[in-house]
């Protein structure tokens, strides 16, 4: 950027998850790098949980700390999905919708250039609006499953959990791509029990149909035909902005825990281990553990699992390994239940495959050192990440009952061993270092931002915006 070039002011404001809050601060960070400021908005505990900034970024990123709400029912302290059980994070909801007046009150005081938010404020397009603040859904959700969501007009047409099993009828091109039975269940019963009146879907088509633009954490080489399927429902902009793999900084977490994790990783051979993790929300039942457990003793690989046994304080449903199980395991693998430097660990060459949930950051983090992706969803967009995956052969589904999402030991540990051994599974692995060369761009990444930025500098305050079309 050269010296007399506008340097623009972008507000964000995620949805209070660290699965969303990561990827915006990643985004915060590329653009800072570009000259620009950022106010970053959330509530006190979740800034103060955030990565320590780069130095020379601090003072290009204001991390904006707005208290969120007392709400019923929500627990002290609980300011993100990390603290509470699934059941609570309904009442976070709500807290977050009555951050409204004193989101909007810091957008009047501060006029930013341009607002990204996430999909959960439905009320901010409206108050962009009024303040004449051009504004943008940044997704960090794929376009597949943005698309799957249809427009505000096509909303009302699917009202049972089968709607979901199948692609919606607006898709044009063949697919496979749909909810299966037991993901499409989850979602409907999480939105029957939902405090805050307004379920994810709504919030979803509400702020697709408010926003200016449509900011989109992916790129036209990975899904072309969902990207330009979004710009033919929503008739808006829609810019991806690069699918914002994390770099991995060495001189961080070089603690005692890190050293005895990469001493472990260290002994095993090239590509032998399996990383097992499910993200920072999902956890597994008492069921789903043990029976993940017994399929990686019996698949005989080497594993290194990061065990998540409890969502905050609030949670009182305790899981337990089976018995004798770590003790059985000692020279097969480890079983960690703290936080650990997941980043340091797919880096790690002794790494070949990663066992997941299917959350993009987790996907995108694999894929950038073309690890082997192994998928079991718990719920959410989880569920078309992986059919998108499956459909282009980047991973394997773990074979469930498509009415309950039952599984077995037996399935866990022939997939495993299917992906990271056989020769049948040869194609996984070949995807994923296939991959590395697209999700571990930066020049790619770079071009794609500096697209992005162009457009906010040259679509400033305009009553409306014109439509670029990726697709012509």
């Amino acid at each position: 950027m050269t010296s007399n070039e506008k340097k623009l002011h972008i507000a964000m404001f995620p949805w209070l998850a660290f699965g969303h809050m990561i990827p915006y601060l990643e985004l915060a960070k590329l653009i800072a790098q570009k000259g620009h400021r950022i106010s970053f908005i959330s509530t006190p505990r979740n800034i103060d949980r955030l990565p320590k900034l780069p130095p020379n970024l601090a003072s290009l990123i204001d991390l904006v700390k707005l208290p969120l709400p007392h709400v019923d029912n929500l627990p002290e302290d609980a300011e993100a999905t990390i603290d509470v059980p699934s059941n609570k994070v309904p009442y976070l909801s709500k807290a977050y919708d009555a951050l409204q007046d004193s989101v909007a009150l810091f957008l009047k005081d501060s006029q930013p250039d341009w607002l990204l938010y996430d999909f959960a404020p439905y009320w901010l397009p409206r108050i962009a609006r009024e303040l004449g603040i051009p504004n943008a859904f940044f997704s960090i959700f794929i376009a597949a499953l943005l698309s799957f969501m249809g427009s505000k007009a096509l909303f009302g047409g699917r009202k049972n959990p089968e709607d979901f099993t199948v692609p919606p009828k607006w898709v044009p091109f063949p697919t496979t791509v749909a909810y299966r039975f037991f993901e499409s269940m989850k979602i409907f019963e999480c939105t029957e029990a939902d405090v805050s009146n307004v379920s994810v879907f709504s919030r979803f088509v509400e702020v697709l149909d408010g926003c200016d633009i449509v900011v989109v954490r992916s790129c036209m080489e990975l899904e072309p035909e969902w990207l330009c399927l979004l710009e033919d429902l929503h008739r808006k902009p829609i810019l991806p902005i690069g699918q914002l793999p994390t770099i991995v900084l060495n001189s961080e977490d070089e603690t005692d825990t890190w050293l005895w994790m990469k001493e472990w990783l260290d002994k095993q051979a090239k590509g032998s281990v399996v990383y097992v993790a499910f993200g920072s929300e999902a956890k597994p039942s008492q069921e789903e553990l043990t029976e993940i457990a017994l399929g990686l003793e019996q698949s005989k690989l080497p594993f290194f699992f990061v065990l998540r046994t409890r969502r905050g304080t609030a949670d009182t449903g305790l899981i337990e390994l089976p018995e004798g199980f770590e003790e059985r395991t000692k020279g097969q693998g480890v079983v960690c239940t703290n936080w650990v430097p997941q980043l340091k660990i797919l880096a790690h060459d002794s790494v070949g495959g990663f066992f997941t949930h299917s959350g993009w950051t987790s996907v995108v983090e694999a894929l950038q050192f073309g690890r082997a992706l192994i998928l079991l969803t718990f719920y959410s967009d989880q569920g078309i990440n992986a059919k998108v995956l499956e459909e282009k052969q980047i991973g394997y589904l773990i074979p469930r009952n498509e009415q309950d999402g039952s599984f077995t030991r037996d399935s866990v540990a022939k997939s495993l061993r299917l992906v990271m051994v056989e020769e049948e599974g040869k194609l996984y692995r070949d995807k994923a270092k296939e991959m590395k060369g697209l999700f571990g761009d930066r020049q790619s990444q770079d071009l794609y931002l500096e697209s992005f930025l162009d457009y906010l500098k040259t679509h400033q305050r305009l009553s409306k915006l014109p439509s670029e079309n990726i697709c012509s």
